[in-house]
């Protein structure tokens, strides 16, 4: 922390998600870390999901809070939190019930999308991604959570790029990609709920609030301006489709 250069630290486990084979296997053995963390006030960054092979893979994330955050919560009670890309109910509930020390991110295709908009009428690979969409009323406890002005809950992207083989495939890789327009995406969700006046808050203060970092002094302009997403974008040697991929948006970003 003393060099100015790492800001938090980011807990995997052992394959929760895309290339984290290499993850944390035992909390126990971070313990130590965890303790000089709390100590100086690093913020310790959670994908929080169990990864035992009897667990329902939409059950978790909560089987993670209740396991294994809770019992870390109360051993390291100072230790700042982000549970990461959350995308249930009970997830929120933890968050709204902990103290100052505990907040989350939440992406823009948690907000937009539940898990009938991957399975429904035939498998859509580029809305899968880990953690894995859930049920609609988890996604309306998400936006509840994103309008509501709550400085815990903030923005959190997790853009994750994948070229076009290795998600349209018999075992593909879990990841969405929404950096193209992750703003634009965020203002229609909250346009949805009649919230843009909570973007700002939950875009850009909230989150550097919570890390003790200045708020960033740049502006950027978004106006109701509907555009077609391009089917795909330039990915190295290959492609990656976006979100939305073919589908108009509804706001645009001024260059």
């Amino acid at each position: 922390k003393a060099s100015g250069k790492v800001k938090a630290v980011k807990l995997y486990p052992a394959g929760a998600t895309t290339n984290s084979h290499a993850g944390v296997t035992s909390l126990e053995k971070v313990y130590p870390v965890l303790e000089q963390m709390a100590e100086h006030g690093m913020p310790l960054l959670v994908h929080g999901e169990v990864t035992h092979a009897d667990i329902d893979i939409f059950d978790r994330e909560k089987v993670f809070i209740d396991t294994i955050l809770m019992p870390l919560t109360q051993r390291f009670p100072s230790l700042k939190i982000v549970l990461e890309h959350i995308t249930t109910a009970d997830a929120v509930q933890f968050v709204q019930q902990s103290g100052d020390n505990i907040a989350a991110t939440i992406t823009a295709h948690h907000l937009l999308f539940n898990r009938n908009h991957m399975l429904v009428g035939g498998i859509r690979p580029h809305y899968y991604c880990l953690p894995i969409l859930k049920r609609q009323s988890h996604q309306q406890a998400l936006l509840t959570a994103a309008i509501s002005g709550n400085p815990k809950f903030f923005l959190g992207t997790d853009s994750a790029p994948h070229a076009i083989g290795a998600k349209e495939a018999a075992c593909g890789c879990a990841g969405s990609y929404t950096a193209h327009a992750a703003i634009e995406l965020y203002a229609e969700a909250f346009e949805q709920m009649n919230a843009l006046d909570k973007l700002e808050g939950f875009a850009s203060l909230y989150g550097a609030d919570f890390y003790g970092l200045p708020r960033n002094t740049d502006t950027i302009t978004l106006v109701k301006e509907a555009w077609q997403v391009p089917d795909n974008y330039a990915f190295g040697q290959s492609v990656v489709v976006p979100i939305k991929a073919g589908d108009s948006i509804a706001w645009r970003v001024l260059p």
